[in-house]
C-alpha cells in the first residue's frame, strides 16, 4: 500500500499528577484507580498545540527529514486549541512548514483515522506526511468527576510517513463508526467529559475484537503471527479482555497507561515510542494497532515493521 513508517516523536508534559494526588481532593485512592484503570499517575499541563509541535519537532529529527520535505500535516485530536482556525496550522507554522494542514477529530480512534487518511493522500500524489496525534484532556475534565478525572491526561505522539512504490508496511485497515452510540461519551461545548463506562468497556471490548480479527484475516495471518499489539490506552481491564479473546497473551501487549492515562488519539503513537526505546520493535514483525472512541469509533490495522 505504499506507506512506510519513518520516524516517531513523543511528547509530554512535565507535571506529574499521581493517584495518590488526585485522593486529596476526589472519593478515591491509589488502590481503587489502580484496581479499576491500571492508572499510576498521569501528566497534565501544554496544549494540543505545543505539545504536538514539540512530538512532530522530534519526529522529524528521528527520521532526518527537514522541514521542506513534508508535503501535509495531518494532526488527530478531539481537543484543538481553538474552534478555529484549526491547531494543525499552529503546529505547521511552529515548526516551519507551509504545506497544507488539517485536523481529523474520530475521538481516541483518531490517529488511525488520521493514519488511513494518511495513507490515502500518499498513494495519491504526497510523498511525505506529518502525523500527529496530540490531546489537553485535562482542560474539558471536571476535576470533581472522580469517574472521568482519573483517566484523562495531556500527551502527544507524532510520525512521519513516506511513500514507497515498492510496497508499504500497512497490510490492512478496518475502520468503523456506529452514530447510534454517540452518547455514551460525550463533551459538549463548554462543558466537561462525561461517560457511560460499563457501557463504553462492553461495547469497546466487542468492536476491538472484531475489528481486529477482521484486520488479521484481510492481512493473511493469525493472532499466533502478532509480535505486538499497540492499543489504545484507554483502561487495563478492557486492553485484558480484548487481548483474552483474540488468543494473544498480554506480555505482547504494550502498556503506558499505569505513566500516562488515556491521552486519546496520542495514545497509540505514545505507546509504540515505548516499545520501540524498548526494543520491543524488530524488522518483519507483525503489529496489530487497534483503538476504540467516542462517536462511537473503532480501527485496526495490521503492520509489518520494515
Amino acid at each position: 500500500m505504499g506507506v512506510r513508517f519513518r520516524g516517531w516523536g513523543m511528547a509530554v508534559p512535565d507535571r506529574v499528577v499521581t493517584n495518590d494526588e488526585l485522593s486529596q481532593t476526589l472519593d478515591t485512592s491509589d488502590e481503587w484507580i489502580r484496581e479499576r484503570t491500571g492508572i499510576r499517575e498521569r501528566r497534565i499541563g501544554g496544549s494540543s498545540g505545543s505539545l504536538g509541535a514539540l512530538a512532530g519537532q522530534r519526529a522529524m529529527a528521528d527520521a532526518g527529514v527537514s522541514a521542506d520535505s513534508i508535503d501535509f500535516v495531518l494532526l488527530a485530536t478531539t481537543t484543538p486549541d481553538r474552534i478555529a482556525p484549526a491547531t494543525s496550522t499552529a503546529i505547521a507554522a511552529e515548526l516551519g512548514l507551509t504545506c497544507p494542514a488539517m485536523d481529523v477529530n474520530a475521538a481516541c480512534s483518531g490517529f488511525m483515522f488520521a493514519l488511513r487518511t494518511a495513507q490515502g493522500l500518499l498513494e495519491t500524489g504526497n510523498k511525505r506526511i506529518l502525523l500527529v496525534g496530540a490531546e489537553n484532556l485535562s482542560r474539558w475534565v471536571d476535576w470533581n468527576d472522580r469517574n472521568m478525572a482519573v483517566l484523562l491526561a495531556d500527551g502527544a505522539g507524532a510520525v512521519v510517513l513516506d511513500y514507497d512504490e515498492n510496497g508499504g508496511d500497512i497490510l490492512s485497515f478496518v475502520l468503523g463508526t456506529d452514530g447510534t452510540a454517540a452518547e455514551l461519551l460525550t463533551c459538549e461545548h463548554g462543558g466537561y467529559f462525561q461517560m457511560d463506562g460499563k457501557e463504553v468497556f462492553r461495547r469497546a471490548v466487542r468492536v476491538v475484537v472484531d475489528s481486529a480479527q477482521e484486520a488479521m484475516e484481510r492481512a493473511g495471518i493469525t493472532s499466533e503471527d502478532i509480535s505486538l499489539v499497540v492499543p489504545h490506552q484507554a483502561n487495563i481491564r478492557i486492553i485484558q479482555a480484548a487481548a483474552q479473546r483474540l488468543g494473544i497473551d498480554m506480555e505482547r501487549c504494550v502498556v503506558v497507561l499505569d505513566r500516562y492515562g488515556n491521552t486519546s488519539s496520542s495514545s497509540i503513537p505514545l505507546a509504540f515510542f515505548d516499545a520501540r526505546e524498548n526494543g520491543r520493535v524488530h524488522s518483519g514483525e507483525y503489529a496489530l494497532l487497534t483503538g476504540f472512541g467516542a462517536g462511537m469509533t473503532w480501527a485496526s490495522a495490521v503492520v509489518r515493521w520494515s
